[in-house]
């Protein structure tokens, strides 16, 4: 029986991203408004390690983003510290609420650097800015911290879902981006490649038809010399 386009269609691209941070600054409550546009107001810490996956469509190729939702609390750290190996992309997360987890961060940046590729594509995030009565980081030194640090920056709210999605849309965009233009330089170094054959081990030059008229004609000057 033949399939339908739907069931025969797979993603195109897989990127793993890792959610970081303090315990209690809302990154689960973020994968579950992204994932699932749902909110939970009592959530407890989170436990171990668990995962969500959302597709997206970027320039008409499917993405499947595995968004991990890494435990904060000191005490798993070692639990979680495997999961971070192989992730392309990763939001820091703060509480805006709380400075101490701000003043996290620069721990949470070294851990990521030091489990996971130092080229991985990150944007810090400020979580709960619908906290503004009760905020004690500045958007200014979010993005003062952001900027100095070569990450995108973004304030959050999983309650009201501001900015949820397009803070992961930029690091998945992000990531597919950085994909698109190594395989386009991979693409023109084929291209220049084009007139080199390998043939018994040696590289052949394959040499054009000006080229070659240009050989006949110092051969035949060289041959003709006294």
């Amino acid at each position: 029986m033949a399939l339908s386009n739907d069931e025969e269609k797979t993603e195109d691209y897989l990127f793993k991203i890792v959610l970081v941070g303090d315990s209690g600054v809302g990154k689960s409550n973020l994968l579950a408004r992204f994932a699932r546009d749902e909110f939970y107001s009592n959530s407890k810490s989170t436990i171990g390690v668990e995962f969500q996956t959302q597709k997206m469509d970027i320039n008409g190729k499917e993405v499947k983003a595995q968004i991990w939702d890494t435990a904060g609390q000191e005490r798993f750290r070692a639990v979680t510290s495997a999961y971070y190996r192989g992730a392309v992309g990763a939001l820091l997360v703060y509480d805006i609420s709380r400075r101490l987890t701000f003043d996290s961060i620069g721990r949470w940046l070294n851990e990521l650097h030091t489990h996971s590729d130092m080229n991985i594509v990150t944007i810090l995030v400020g979580n709960k800015s619908d906290l503004k009565d009760a905020r004690e980081v500045a958007t200014a030194e979010g993005k003062g911290l952001a900027e100095a640090q070569g990450l995108f920056f973004m304030e959050t709210s999983a309650l009201d879902s501001s900015n949820v999605a397009a803070a992961f849309q930029t690091v998945v965009k992000e990531i597919y981006n950085i994909l698109s233009r190594k395989v386009m330089m991979s693409q023109e170094l084929n291209k220049q490649d084009a007139a080199t054959r390998i043939e018994n081990g040696k590289t052949v030059v394959l040499q054009g038809e000006g080229d070659q008229e240009a050989d006949a004609g110092s051969k035949k000057k060289g041959c003709c010399s006294s």
